[in-house]
């Protein structure tokens, strides 16, 4: 069974690499944002047909309200032109919305400003977050949705939240808050925008449908490339090749003509992809230099994106020494922007992942000796970078690459170094997995507070337009509760996927549901002592007793949730825990629990609640029995410089005469308790590789028993 999840993960690895790649090769697009912007006359009036260009490149016109919304990042250069105002220029260095003031048509200079309101301050905190904490991004939207004053600043701000939601790839959410705006206010931009969710989220049929519904001829020159470009993803995801083809070569011709070339690049690149699909090498290297001519032009990352597909396709085309060529002017290129912007491991750029590509690229000529550099250099800079992925498929490839040129006791070395990393990879992707879980469940969490404040929203919204116009009550009656249907379906869903997730955060916690927790008998007989105690009115006695007991119970609780803590919490515990037990049978034994002084005792940790259940035993199934006074001795010595022992000795009656005394249930207690204990020492040592060893024996000294347990350093 090992073997075979070992497997799996090795694939997921592998699928992953392949996906991130892809994924990543349009960095640059992730960094546009929306700009909205208004032009005025007089901070009145709205002009209209305003030609906005970005880059010198045609996006759009503002419409009948003196509005636009452009797809920009940092550093552009927005420029607004008319005939009856001389151009403004504005240099984009924030993600803040812009007004265009004409003070007159007959002046000589323009005025930008930077709209500044609650409203308008809060959305431009969710943007500048939207890449740094998807819910501090939520917050401030929820912030903004407070100051809005309108079904538009509505609008805005869900989509601003969607936006944020797309970006941590949770594509239901942004579908459920791209829906949200459009309820507000109808924008053919959100539509699209909706439309690449639902793509991105895999549901084509819903994605091409949206698409369809948007009227090109309303749309501007980038939404309307967008839109092509978009419907052509789905013929591509859905194999329909030809069609696919001919939307990205129209979008080209419509990117070319109005001189967008951020969308000129992308487009190159993807009609090289469908030649590619296509078998038609020649055409796609064609469309692949040109893509790599245009990025040349925009930016130096953007040509080390586009230098990195075009040696992938070398690789594709068997073309090896063409891809060495262009990976080793890539890992040129790296080295000198890195002082200038961050790779991050994920990203298909970083040093490690062209050095292992070079590597394989050798490997796949059968250069071996030529191959082992770029691997050893690829493995030591992911080792580096903490690249867990990149380092294990290195590292196998070094391995292959020593059997193939016959070198059998490296390549054996070099494999076992592999499973290493396998082993510490799939223990990160476990907890990665864990994080993501608890991720979307705050997000889950903070979307339905978000939908309850639009819920109340809509209700105060409606219940003023109820109170001012009533001729039109039953029709807004109709409305709120089309309205308030629409929502409660909304929460609906949202709580169906919520509970899919926790079945599935159920796999995970199949471990802490084995931690180990107080005996239930221990409480129950704690509050019968004290109800013995207020009996005999010793009431100082019961709460003093309740006292420390409450204590032990806190320290219990919050411990619970840790599959470790540190050993001097632990000792606390079971201090506390030996003393009550002291309190309630001091006529029948005496304790002692002793620490090495050589220990330094911060550089332990151990699963809580371990030791309680041995003690437990020691003195209800051994000490209570005897007829003198026993003693109980808890012990904790240094074995060696990285490992302890941690003995608990009694002298009571014995395992096998105490089996004898116990009834049938009590049995079944203790089997199933001890069992637990058992089976959650094996899951720790198999995560966490034999930290800890457990025996319970005979004492070898006098009746009684002895168990020994050894705790490994970290």
């Amino acid at each position: 069974m090992k073997h075979l999840l070992l497997y799996i993960l090795i694939l997921f690895s592998a699928s992953a690499f392949a996906q991130n790649d892809n994924a990543l090769y349009n960095n640059e697009l992730d960094n546009l944002f929306t700009l909205k912007g208004l032009v005025q006359e007089n901070k009145n009036n709205p002009i209209n047909n305003v030609v906005i260009k970005v880059n010198g490149g045609f996006y759009a016109k503002t419409n009948n309200l003196g509005e636009f919304s452009l797809q920009v990042k940092i550093g552009d250069v927005v420029t607004i032109t008319h005939q009856d105002f001389n151009t403004v220029d504005y240099n984009v260095e924030s993600k803040e919305d812009i007004l265009i003031v004409v003070e007159s048509f007959s002046e000589t200079i323009q005025q930008v400003e930077i709209v500044e309101t609650p409203y308008t301050k809060a959305l431009d905190s969710a943007k500048f977050y939207k890449t740094i904490s998807a819910e501090k991004s939520a917050q401030f939207v929820v912030e903004g949705i407070s100051y809005s004053k309108s079904v538009n600043d509505n609008a805005r701000a869900f989509e601003i939240l969607a936006e944020t939601y797309m970006y941590w790839k949770q594509y239901d959410l942004a579908i459920t808050n791209y829906r949200i705006s459009l309820n507000n206010t109808n924008s053919n931009s959100v539509k699209l925008k909706l439309a690449q969710a639902y793509f991105l989220n895999n549901n084509l049929v819903k994605s091409l449908d949206v698409y369809n519904n948007v009227k090109s001829e309303e749309l501007s020159n980038w939404d309307l490339i967008s839109k092509n470009e978009g419907v052509a993803d789905v013929y591509f995801k859905s194999n329909k090749i030809k069609e696919a083809l001919n939307l990205y070569k129209k979008a080209l011709v419509k990117a070319s003509e109005t001189k967008i070339k951020l969308k000129q690049i992308e487009l190159n690149s993807k009609i090289a992809e469908v030649y590619k699909k296509m078998r038609a090498y020649s055409e796609a290297e064609n469309y692949y230099n040109k893509a790599l001519n245009l990025a040349g032009k925009e930016s130096k990352k953007r040509l080390i994106e586009e230098k990195v597909k075009v040696a992938d396709f070398k690789n594709e085309i068997n073309k090896y020494d063409d891809e060495i060529e262009a990976r080793e002017s890539i890992i040129k290129d790296v080295i000198i922007e890195s002082p200038k912007m961050s790779f991050p491991n994920e990203s298909a750029l970083t040093l490690q992942k062209q050095n292992y590509k070079i590597g394989n690229a050798f490997y796949l000529k059968k250069e071996y000796n030529q191959a082992v550099p770029y691997l050893e250099k690829s493995i030591k800079i992911a080792s580096d970078k903490e690249d867990l992925i990149v380092e294990k498929d290195a590292t196998k490839k070094l391995s292959e690459v020593y059997s193939a040129s016959k070198k059998y006791d490296k390549a054996l070395e070099t494999y076992k170094e592999y499973t290493n990393l396998v082993e510490a990879l799939y223990i990160k992707k476990e907890q990665e997995i864990s994080q993501a879980i608890r991720f979307s469940k705050r997000l889950a969490e903070k979307q339905n507070r978000i939908t309850s404040l639009e819920t109340d929203r809509q209700l105060a919204l409606s219940q003023v337009e109820l109170t001012s116009e009533k001729t039109k009550r039953q029709q807004l009656v109709i409305y709120s509760l089309i309205g308030g249907l629409f929502l409660v379906l909304l929460l609906a869903y949202l709580m169906f996927k919520f509970i899919k997730q926790q079945r599935l955060a159920n796999n995970l916690l199949a471990l802490k549901s084995l931690r180990s927790q107080m005996n239930p008998h221990f409480i129950f007989n704690a509050l019968n002592s004290v109800n013995s105690f207020i009996a005999v009115n010793d009431e100082r006695t019961a709460n003093k007793y309740l006292s420390d007991f409450s204590k032990l119970m806190r320290s219990v609780l919050e411990n619970s949730e840790e599959d470790f803590i540190p050993l001097e919490n632990e000792i606390d515990l079971i201090r506390r825990y030996t003393k009550l037990e002291h309190f309630r049978f001091q006529d029948k034994f005496d304790y002692t629990i002793s620490v090495d002084e050589k220990i330094t005792i911060s550089d332990y940790k151990i699963p809580p609640m371990l030791l309680q259940p041995y003690i437990e035993n020691a003195v209800w199934h051994g000490l209570r029995y005897k007829e003198e006074k026993g003693v109980l001795d808890i012990n904790i010595s240094l074995v060696k410089v990285s490992s302890i022992k941690i003995t608990i000795t009694d002298n009571g009656i014995g395992r096998e005469q105490s089996k004898a005394l116990k009834t049938n249930n009590q049995k079944k207690h203790n089997s199933k308790g001890l069992g637990n204990i058992s089976k959650r020492v094996e899951i720790l040592n198999n995560m966490y590789k034999d930290k800890i060893s457990v025996s319970v024996l005979d004492n070898p000294i006098e009746t009684g028993t002895l168990v020994i347990l050894t705790l490994r350093k970290e």
